[in-house]
């Protein structure tokens, strides 16, 4: 079995085994590995640059957030910051002004506030009047009595 398959392998060889034969594998072989590696660099380049893109983005954003932090410190050393916050959290006033302290609301008054926005917001039921009177009755001012009284 050896021998048949060296014979057809010397076969072949006198058949295919030229000089232009092996150099057109040869050239095979040389223009596949350096489109091989030409492939394998683009992408080794594709990749370099999508992460040199995404550093500079990283950049850009971290500019970004020291510019935004440096508005903020000059903002917190501004004489309006150093006002603001003496009224917010210390409770002072400028001279000539009063400052009105209240007490927290009880449920009654918070009550009250809700039934007060159901008052006015709650469509008339079972009203006789058409659409269009009704619009303009509204615009005339006509309803805003009865809500007054309420």
């Amino acid at each position: 079995m050896l021998t048949t398959i060296q014979k057809k392998l010397r076969h072949m060889w006198r058949l295919y085994g030229t000089m232009n034969n092996v150099v057109v594998v040869v050239a095979l072989v040389i223009a596949a590995s350096w489109a091989w590696g030409s492939v394998t660099v683009m992408q080794r380049n594709f990749a370099l640059q999508r992460e040199g893109d995404e550093q500079r983005r990283q950049l850009q954003l971290n500019e970004l957030q020291v510019a935004t932090l440096k508005y903020q410190q000059n903002y917190y050393k501004s004489d309006e910051y150093k006002d603001l916050a003496a009224r917010m959290y210390l409770g002072l006033a400028n001279p000539g002004e009063k400052v009105l302290i209240l007490p927290p609301n009880s449920a009654a008054a918070k009550d009250d506030a809700r039934s007060d926005t159901q008052k006015v917001s709650r469509p008339v039921e079972g009203s006789s009047v058409s659409n269009l009177d009704q619009w303009l009755n509204f615009l005339a001012g006509n309803n805003s009595a009865s809500y007054l009284q309420n």
